[in-house]
C-alpha cells in the first residue's frame, strides 16, 4: 500500500536553498551518503557483537554504482537496512524548530558544512545533485518487510514496499542536469579517494579485471582468464588507527608518499594516541622546511572517525605547526566543520594544546637521544622551531632548552651553551652581553673578519623569521643585546673601557673629515673619523642597530613600523684615522688626488657591503684602472 505524506519543516523554501547555496561545494553529498552507508554497516557489526543480531553478516561493504544512461548514481550497503517506520522518522530528523529562522540565517551562507553540520541534513545533500531521490531498504530485523520512499526535491513524498530482497540500503539518485558533470567515472573516483579512501568499511567503485588462471592446455601450459573482480578503492585500516609498537619506520614512510606523492622522505614523526579528555589519533610528519615560510602550509588532513573533513586546520592546530603534514582524526570534533564552532569548541582548544606539547616533547627526545643527528637535521627544522617559540609561549618554554644557534664556523650550540661560550669577550662595559650576527655571511665577509680578529664569535641568523626571533629573545633574556655585524666598527659593536691613541691631531681630524664629506658628497653618510687599529680598513660603511632593524621589520609589518620604513637611510662613514692610506691622503697636496684617495676608500667600503652598484660601480672600475 503506498502512503503518501508531507515532511514537517513548516517551509518549503528549504530545498531550494540546499540546491542553491550549497552548489559551490556539492560533491559532499557523496561523503554524506557514503558515511551514512558506513554508519549502517558499523552498527550491524555492533549488534552482532552485543549478540543482538545472530545472522550470517556475510561479506560487509559499500558499493556506489554508477549508471550513465539512466543518469543515475546509487549508494548500497548491506547493513541495518530501515522498516518503512524507520524511514519516515529518519527523513523527518529535518523536523527542526523555527525552520524560517533558519532560512532567513543561512540563504546567503557560504559554507555548506556550517548548515549540513548543524541541522542533521547529511542525507539532504543529495537533493544538491539529484531531482529525485529514491531510498529502497529492508531492516536486519526477522520478518521486516522491504520498504521504497521517493521524493521529488518538493516536501512531498511517498512512501510503500520496496523490492529490495536482501538485507540493507540502496540510495538512488536521479541526476539533475546542472550536475551531470557527477556522471563520469573519474570524478566519481576523484570524491571518493578525497573523503573516502580510509573509511574503515571497504568501499566498492566500479569493477576492475584480473587475470586468474583457467586449467592447462594440451601440452600443458596454464591457460589464464580474465575475470572481474570487487574494485575497492579505500585502506580499512589506515596507520593511525593502529598501535605504533606494530608500525616500523618504513610503514610511516610508505603512508607519507601515499598522502603526498612526489614529496622527499619527511624526517621525523609523531603518533597521536589520546583518549581522555578527549579522543585524537593520528600521524604528523614534519617535512623539509627550509626557508620557504609559506610553501608546505594546509598539509594536514583533518578526519572524523576516518572520514575526511578539510585540510583547513588552522583552528586545530597552533600557527606554527601549520607547517607539518599528516593526518588529525577526532570524532570530538563535529563531522561537518565549520570555523566558527571551532573557535569556541572546548575541544578544540584542549587539542590545540595537546598537539603543542607532543611536538615540543618529540623534539626535545630527539635532541637528548642523538644530538649530532638533531644538528644535521637544524637546517630543516629550525624555522620551524623558532616560529613556535615566536607564537606559543609554552612551546618557548620548552624549545628553549634545545634550540639551536649556528655560527659562521658552523658550529651549535643551545641558547645557555652560546652565552656561557661568548661571555668572556662579548659583555660591555655596562654587564650587557652583545650578540653579533650576520644576515649574509658572503656579503658581510669583511666585517665578520674584522670581528674574528678580534676573537669575537659571529651567529648566522637568515632566515626569513630571525628578526623577530632576536627581537623575541633580548625581549625574554637578561642582559642580552643582538647587533648585526655592519651596525658599527669593529671596535664599537662591544664597547670596552679599552681605547686606541689617535694619531691624528685634532686640525688633521678636521681635514680629513672635510676631504671626505667633498669626495662622498651624500647626505646619507655622515663621515667620522676614528681611533682604530692600523690593520683594519680604512673607510667602513655602517648604520645603527636599531634604525636599520626598524627599517627591515616595516617591511613586514604596518603601524609604527611602517613609519620607520618611510625615514630615508642614514650611513655612519667611520674613517680609520690610524690607517697608512690617511697619512698618505693627508700628504698628498694636489686636492684632486686627495678627492681620488678618498672617493676610492669610501667606494671600497661600500663595495664590501654590496652597496656599489651602477654608474658608481662603473666610475670605480676606471678609477681602479687608471690608480692601478
Amino acid at each position: 500500500m503506498q502512503e503518501k505524506g508531507t515532511i514537517s519543516i513548516h517551509t518549503e523554501n528549504i530545498f531550494p536553498i540546499i540546491k542553491k547555496f550549497l552548489y559551490s561545494d556539492n560533491e559532499i553529498f557523496l561523503r554524506e551518503l557514503v558515511s551514512n552507508a558506513t554508519d549502517a554497516i558499523q552498527k550491524l557489526k555492533r549488534l552482532s557483537s552485543l549478540g543482538q543480531y545472530n545472522g550470517e553478516l556475510g561479506e560487509l561493504q559499500v558499493a556506489v554504482k554508477l549508471d550513465k544512461e539512466n543518469k543515475t548514481i546509487t549508494i548500497s550497503d548491506n547493513g541495518i537496512g530501515m522498516t518503512a517506520e524507520e524511514i519516515k522518522k529518519y527523513i523527518n530528523q529535518i523536523a527542526f524548530s523555527g525552520a524560517t529562522e533558519f532560512v532567513e540565517k543561512f540563504k546567503d551562507a557560504k559554507d555548506a558544512n556550517e548548515i549540513i553540520g548543524k541541522f542533521g541534513l547529511g542525507f539532504y545533500s543529495a537533493f544538491m545533485v539529484a531531482n529525485v531521490v529514491e531510498i529502497q531498504s529492508l531492516s536486519y530485523t526477522e520478518g521486516a518487510e522491504p520498504a521504497k520512499w521517493v521524493c521529488d526535491g518538493s516536501t512531498e513524498f511517498e512512501i510503500g514496499a520496496g523490492s529490495k530482497t536482501s538485507r540493507g540500503t540502496d540510495i538512488i539518485l536521479h541526476i539533475n542536469e546542472e550536475s551531470e558533470e557527477f556522471l563520469d567515472e573519474h570524478k566519481l573516483h576523484q570524491i571518493l579517494d578525497k573523503y573516502c579512501k580510509f573509511l574503515p568499511v571497504p568501499i566498492k567503485f566500479g569493477t576492475r579485471t584480473e587475470s586468474q588462471p583457467d586449467g592447462e592446455d594440451a601440452e600443458g601450459k596454464t591457460q589464464y582468464k580474465s575475470v572481474e573482480v570487487d574494485n575497492i578503492i579505500n585502506d580499512t585500516t589506515p596507520i593511525w588507527t593502529k598501535a605504533p609498537s606494530d608500525l616500523a619506520d618504513e610503514d610511516y614512510k610508505k603512508f607519507y608518499s601515499e598522502l603526498y606523492p612526489f614529496s622527499e622522505e619527511p624526517l621525523f614523526w609523531i603518533h597521536l594516541n589520546v583518549d581522555y579528555p578527549f579522543n585524537l589519533t593520528g600521524v604528523l610528519y614534519f617535512p623539509k622546511v627550509k626557508n620557504e615560510l609559506d610553501l608546505q602550509r594546509n598539509k594536514i588532513k583533518l578526519f572524523s572517525r576516518q572520514v575526511f573533513i578539510t585540510d583547513e586546520v588552522k583552528d586545530i592546530v597552533p600557527e606554527f605547526l601549520m607547517l607539518l603534514h599528516g593526518v588529525i582524526d577526532s570524532p570530538d570534533i563535529p563531522l561537518n566543520v565549520s570555523r566558527s564552532f571551532l573557535q569556541a569548541d572546548s575541544n578544540v582548544k584542549k587539542i590545540n594544546s595537546y598537539i603543542t606539547k607532543k611536538v615540543a616533547d618529540k623534539l626535545s627526545e630527539l635532541f637528548k637521544k642523538d644530538r649530532k643527528e638533531f644538528e644535521d637535521k637544524w637546517q630543516d627544522i629550525g624555522l620551524f622551531v623558532k616560529y613556535g617559540m615566536l607564537s606559543e609561549e609554552k612551546f618557548y618554554e620548552k624549545a628553549k632548552e634545545y634550540a639551536l644557534l649556528q655560527n659562521t664556523a658552523k658550529e651549535y650550540y643551545t641558547i645557555e651553551e652560546y652565552k656561557t661560550r661568548i661571555q668572556d669577550l662579548q659583555t660591555d662595559k655596562e654587564g650587557t652581553l652583545v650578540i653579533l650576527y650576520t644576515s649574509d655571511a658572503e656579503r658581510h665577509d669583511s666585517y665578520i673578519k674584522a670581528a674574528n680578529n678580534k676573537g669575537y664569535d659571529v651567529l648566522v641568523m637568515d632566515s626569513p623569521i630571525d628578526l623577530h626571533f632576536i627581537s623575541s629573545l633580548e625581549q625574554k633574556l637578561e642582559k642580552v643585546a643582538f647587533k648585526r655585524i655592519d651596525a658599527d666598527i669593529a671596535d664599537k659593536l662591544i664597547e670596552k673601557d679599552v681605547k686606541v691613541d689617535h694619531v691624528l691631531t685634532e686640525d688633521e681630524t678636521k681635514k680629513v673629515t672635510s676631504i671626505f664629506e667633498k669626495a662622498i658628497s651624500r647626505g646619507d653618510m655622515n663621515v667620522s673619523v676614528e681611533s682604530l687599529s692600523a690593520d683594519d680598513m680604512p673607510v667602513t660603511v655602517t648604520m645603527d642597530e636599531f634604525m636599520r632593524r626598524m627599517k627591515d621589520m616595516s617591511k613586514t609589518g604596518g603601524g609604527m613600523m611602517g613609519m620607520y620604513g618611510m625615514l630615508p637611510d642614514n650611513y655612519k662613514v667611520s674613517v680609520n684615522g690610524n690607517h697608512k692610506l690617511i697619512e698618505k691622503i693627508l700628504k698628498t697636496t694636489d686636492e684632486a688626488e686627495q678627492a681620488k684617495l678618498a672617493k676610492h676608500a669610501f667606494d671600497l667600503a661600500l663595495l664590501s657591503h654590496g652597496m656599489l652598484k651602477g654608474k658608481d660601480l662603473t666610475e670605480f672600475l676606471t678609477r681602479s684602472v687608471s690608480l692601478i
